[in-house]
């Protein structure tokens, strides 16, 4: 059965977070260092996506709090662009604005140091991002 991943993009680290198989619950897959040119880290990400029959793959797209696009919201894009044609999964960009600020409070809520949270908090915001697409599925809300 296919599978839904998500993506919490960034330039030095890339947060990953799989569904399970009934598409109801997101879980951390994993935190990749970003390779230095954007085509490795495209390559990377390829490589890993052959470990899963994936339907879709959720990016996260980082927003102002206004909901317009900035910089970084425009550097997600190239990188979504970049992986067009790479895997046969839907690419879908969702609006992520303050899933870090959220992954960030529940870790220290749940008693994690600093050091065990800059090491999780990218796939813990990749978790936010996939469950909020989840839940949005069950609902019927549409990305973006």
């Amino acid at each position: 059965m296919s599978r839904i991943l998500s993506i919490d993009f960034g330039k030095k680290r890339i947060g990953l977070a799989l569904s399970d198989e009934q598409k109801i619950l997101a879980s951390p897959l994993a935190t990749l260092e970003a390779k230095v040119q954007l085509a490795g880290t495209v390559a990377q990400l390829v490589e890993k996506f052959k470990e899963y029959d994936l339907e879709e793959i959720v990016i996260g797209l980082p927003l102002r709090l206004s909901g317009q696009s900035g910089l970084q919201a425009d550097e997600v894009k190239h990188f979504a662009k970049q992986l067009e044609g790479r895997t046969e999964a839907r690419l879908i960009l969702w609006d992520e604005r303050l899933t870090s600020t959220q992954a960030e409070r529940a870790m220290r809520e749940g008693g994690l140091s600093r050091k065990k949270r800059s090491k999780l908090i990218d796939a813990c915001a990749a978790v936010i991002i996939l469950q909020s697409y989840l839940d949005s599925r069950q609902t019927g809300q549409s990305p973006l």
